[in-house]
């Protein structure tokens, strides 16, 4: 039996109206999509579209920078399309960083003919590292105690002016230039990404970081404090031509990739172009105010003009008479040991006096005491494995060991006379006299080191003093050479007399 469904007539209608509509939205598709009837301008002021557009900064394709940073190294072309270009680097090896003025005519003019300040400084690229910068920088510093991470090589450098970095400061170094004129400024990375992956067992994949360049103008108080533009870019660091293999590795791979699979790839340029990015959060971290020049293991940065250089106070004039009186001040002055209860003024003080000048700003707030806390280890940390030790050894008061030491005291007149009437009196001299003497202490063991040190002693000078003899057996007197001088025994005790000379205004001295 065959079965047959029947509709009843009001069913009928509706399906056959709903046959219709939909054959007529069909039949109107084609017309949708022909060029008079599609618009993209309509679909994009939809509201959903209008909300993401409202996310992207105004103008930024069409937008002039100020200045262009170039970075002449290689990209590598295993970076997918879209996504942001990524350089190999090696390890201590000098790259060029061109710093070019984009601005068109009469933009910025504030600038024309002046300065202006650049920070150049190596962060993470990852957010997770970022979050702990520090605390993986002080743990690089403590297991590479007096490198920096980041270096100008000023001698390949052009147009930089009054580089600076703080010894704290490992991964920032800054510098002004002119943009009108041509500026190449090498910079150096001394660290690798692998030292900062999590596990280190060999072959870990190293983490990216980035290069970063902030750019500041002068403000009316002269300090470079209003931010012009920021520019960065992703690089991995690897040993001395590692990164030269990891690029030829990464263009043998595409060229085994199928000519599809090329095509979602970047080519690799010669250069590296820095994009624009907003300003470091940190970027109060260099001081504005004058910072103390370079001081690093692989290289010591002059300040490249003379108005930039560091003003030292002239050294006070004196005379030929009185210069052993000024030495002997000065030197007592420089080696005077720091005290506990010295204020942070008079630490400055006793830095500068002592050849530390470069790290006053570091210890701007110590005391003498915060000073004298500090450990062997700290010290080096801050100051690098030179000066550090150099440091330590001035604030507990290390003094070497004179190679040679001689006490002497001047025999007056008047005491001579007085062993002269015991002498007549009691038929012999007698050993009642009291006699000061004084220590001498010898480095070079010569007999000019002898005569300056007898000069300063007694407060004249060296062309005074013509000869020294000693007394030698039966009265006579034995010329002092540096080979009797290097004979002497140690704390040998010797008492002075003068004798006029024949020939000139000088005196002879007699060491008995």
């Amino acid at each position: 039996m065959a079965w047959a469904l029947k509709l009843p007539l009001a069913d009928e209608v509706i399906e056959s109206g709903l046959v219709q509509d939909f054959d007529a939205s069909l039949s109107g598709i084609g017309q949708e999509l022909g060029a008079g009837a599609y618009s993209m301008s309509d679909v994009l002021a939809l509201p959903i579209f209008k909300q993401e557009e409202s996310n992207l900064p105004p103008d930024s394709e069409n937008k002039i920078l100020p200045f262009q940073y170039v970075l002449c190294a290689a990209t590598s072309p295993a970076v997918k399309l879209h996504d942001e270009t990524l350089t190999y680097l090696n390890q201590g090896q000098s790259y060029e960083i061109r710093m070019l003025d984009n601005r068109k005519m009469g933009e910025l003019p504030e600038i024309t003919g002046k300065m202006v300040k650049s920070i150049i400084r190596v962060v993470f690229h990852d957010r997770r590292l970022q979050y702990t910068e520090h605390q993986q920088l002080e743990g690089w510093r403590w297991n590479r105690p007096g490198d920096r991470i980041l270096d100008l090589d000023i001698p390949m450098s052009v147009g930089v002016i009054d580089p600076r970095a703080n010894p704290t400061q490992l991964n920032t170094v800054e510098f002004l230039w002119d943009p009108s004129k041509r500026t190449s400024v090498f910079i150096q990375v001394h660290c690798i990404s692998t030292e900062f992956t999590m596990r280190k067992h060999g072959g870990e994949k190293g983490v990216p970081f980035r290069i970063q360049i902030d750019t500041f103008k002068e403000n009316e108080s002269g300090e470079y404090t209003e931010h012009l533009h920021s520019a960065s870019c992703q690089v991995k660091v690897f040993k001395p031509k590692g990164a030269d293999r990891k690029q030829k590795t990464d263009r043998e791979k595409m060229e085994k990739r199928a000519p599809q699979e090329k095509e979602k790839y970047q080519p690799s340029y010669e250069t590296t172009i820095l994009t624009e990015c907003s300003p470091w959060p940190e970027v109060t971290y260099v001081n504005n105010s004058p910072s103390p020049g370079f001081n690093s293991s692989h290289n010591s940065f002059p300040v490249a003009e003379s108005n930039g250089s560091p003003k030292h106070q002239p050294e006070p004039v004196v005379q030929v008479a009185d210069l052993s009186c000024h030495l002997l001040r000065r030197d007592s002055e420089s080696s005077q040991n720091l005290s506990p209860t010295a204020t942070p003024q008079d630490a400055q003080q006793w830095l500068h006096r002592n050849r530390f000048s470069p790290f006053c700003r570091v210890f701007t707030n110590f005391s003498g005491a915060d000073l004298l806390k500090l450990t062997r280890e700290d010290v080096i940390q801050i100051c690098g494995p030179a000066d550090g030790i150099r440091l330590f050894n001035a604030l507990k008061g290390r003094v070497l060991r004179p190679r040679l030491t001689v006490y002497v005291c001047q025999e007056s007149q008047q005491v001579r006379e007085q062993q002269q009437q015991q002498k007549q009196e009691n038929g012999e001299a007698t050993g009642s006299t009291f006699y000061v003497y004084h220590a001498i202490y010898l480095e070079d063991l010569t007999a000019v080191e002898l005569t300056e040190k007898i000069a300063q002693l007694f407060s004249i000078s060296p062309q005074q003093i013509s000869q020294i003899f000693k007394l030698g057996p039966t009265g006579i007197h034995v010329l002092v050479s540096d080979e009797m001088i290097q004979n002497f025994q140690d704390e040998t005790c010797f008492i002075l007399d003068t004798m006029k000379a024949e020939t000139n205004d000088g005196y002879h001295i007699i060491l008995k």
